[in-house]
């Protein structure tokens, strides 16, 4: 089975960095034709999302974040990575990796996501 999984701390302090690594089983994540992503959701609010890194490690970001925003990857470790700076209390969600299909353009597996709170 393929399987993703978000690790990280859950709790960060304001003016910090968010960090948070997703590890992926059962598939390279240089596989054609994936993105790997990160997705968030604050409580009672929709998903946004914050960016990917793709099979040939280009990265991509959306525009609300990605000023604060790094994505990496560490390819003998399958693993890809989030950086998140400046953090706020509104920056608290459940945050989610997951795996996009380029050439579908659609997400098809999910991390069952983290919850992270920024508070002192």
């Amino acid at each position: 089975q393929v399987q993703l999984q978000e690790s990280g701390p859950g709790l960060v302090k304001p003016s910090q960095t968010l960090s948070l690594t997703c590890t992926v089983s059962g598939d390279s994540i240089t596989t054609k034709y994936y993105l790997w992503t990160w997705v968030r959701q604050p409580s009672g609010k929709g998903l946004e999302w914050i960016g990917a890194i793709s099979f040939a490690g280009s990265t991509y970001y959306g525009p609300d974040l990605q000023s604060r925003t790094a994505i990496s990857w560490d390819t003998s470790k399958n693993q890809f990575t989030l950086q998140l700076s400046s953090v706020t209390p509104e920056d608290t969600a459940v945050y989610y990796c997951a795996r996009h299909d380029g050439t579908i353009n659609s997400i098809v597996l999910w991390g069952q996501g983290t919850p992270v709170t920024v508070s002192s």
